[in-house]
């Protein structure tokens, strides 16, 4: 049987929530606006326009210093469903080219898998360039888009050309295309990988791409196949079908004794979290969100969600906040039965390096412990290693 070649359309609305919002106030189009929670002491950036991201302003900064930075910018409430619901018109208008469809969340982005259409729809770059008509007349939206092999390619493609504008590559130029890119562009590269190849002085693809499997997996073990593999931009991964279960981690424990003990609650749950992130880093995945589950004694059930902000898949920092989520879902006295951890909301790490020393430090420590008892466990079995707050008193 030929082998059929792949045609993965990539659509990206860039800083979606801040068009939506100027789709519903046409005064907001010419004026830099930030996204953010407001009346919280704590409040980080949920999205920017691109007047306010020139300034400098980024997505999980913190409000202040964002206000600081951009003097007389529109600050607006977050409104999630106002963005499922223009998610769900961007879904409309690519449904009827491909039943394989990959939205997002809430973000604005599509993967519509064009492959074998052409009889239908014609070429894979006409039914691109009529899907962002449409969206353009009908939503006021104005996408980027690509045309790739696949859709690692196609999301690095539509980052290129941000805020507006097309990209096309041809199949087999895949890895000429990334050769003289930033690492960072790469999805699924994340911040750990990112320290560890500064610290060897690589920052562009192509001085990536001239390293073996061999060299790569010295300091990135299990991560080296992957990395091998993105930098020349293989990526066999499917456009899901537009209504399959996004994909989430499910862990539990239960209790022997029914419990109230702070210190056994706190290691049960950084064993999920082990767990839990383990899986998250071989599926070369990150959390954005996280929920607690508490089952008392009495039948009685406590739910409570966080948003990992940034996303990730670090032991360390999934702890932080799954430990204050558990803090504020246990409200009772009553002893706890039955803890259960989902992590959900997953998607590529984010790239983006801290922007000061001091939170890199910070970063770099917990990305040097995680790799190194990844690395053990890996070569002498899980039990090999264990943290100190999982051993008992």
């Amino acid at each position: 049987m030929a082998f059929m070649e792949r045609s993965i359309i990539h659509i990206n609305v860039a800083d979606f929530a801040v068009a939506v919002e100027r789709m519903v106030d046409s005064r907001l189009k010419t004026r830099p606006v930030i996204i953010a929670p407001k009346g919280t002491a704590r409040a980080v950036v949920y999205d920017m326009s691109e007047e306010a991201y020139q300034i400098g302003v980024r997505k999980g900064m913190a409000l202040r210093k964002a206000a600081r930075l951009c003097r007389g910018v529109n600050i607006l409430p977050p409104h999630p469903d106002r963005y499922e619901g223009a998610m769900r018109a961007l879904l409309k208008q690519a449904l009827p080219y491909s039943p394989l469809i990959e939205p997002g969340d809430r973000d604005g982005h599509l993967f519509v898998d064009v492959t074998g259409t052409n009889r239908l729809f014609g070429p894979p770059i006409d039914i691109a360039w009529r899907l962002r008509k449409r969206i353009k007349t009908d939503l006021s939206f104005d996408p980027t888009w690509s045309v790739a092999s696949n859709k690692l390619i196609a999301k690095v493609a539509t980052r290129l050309v941000k805020p507006t504008g097309e990209y096309i590559v041809g199949q087999g130029e895949e890895e000429k295309f990334l050769a003289p890119l930033p690492i960072r562009l790469i999805p699924g590269i994340d911040r750990n990988d990112l320290l560890q190849f500064e610290a060897f002085n690589l920052t562009r693809v192509y001085q990536v791409s001239a390293l073996s499997l061999e060299h790569l997996q010295v300091p990135f073990g299990n991560r080296a196949p992957f990395l091998y593999e993105a930098v020349r931009g293989i990526d066999p991964s499917p456009v899901l079908p537009v209504r399959q279960k996004k994909p989430t981690v499910l862990l539990d424990h239960d209790f022997g004794d029914d419990t109230n003990d702070v210190e056994l609650l706190n290691r049960a749950l950084y064993g999920l979290v082990e767990r839990g992130g383990k899986n998250l880093r071989d599926q070369r995945l990150a959390a954005r969100s996280l929920c607690i589950v508490l089952d008392y004694s009495d039948g009685i059930r406590h739910v409570r969600r966080a948003v990992a902000q940034p996303a990730t898949s670090n032991d360390l920092m999934l702890f932080e906040a799954a430990r204050q989520t558990l803090m504020r879902a246990w409200t009772r006295r009553i002893r706890i039965r039955h803890i259960g951890l989902i992590f959900d909301k997953l998607i590529f790490p984010p790239a983006q390096l801290e922007l000061f020393p001091e939170n890199r430090r910070k970063t770099e420590k917990r990305t040097g412990l995680i790799q190194a008892v990844d690395k053990i466990r890996d070569r002498f079995g899980k039990d090999a290693i264990h943290m100190g707050r999982m051993l008992a008193a």
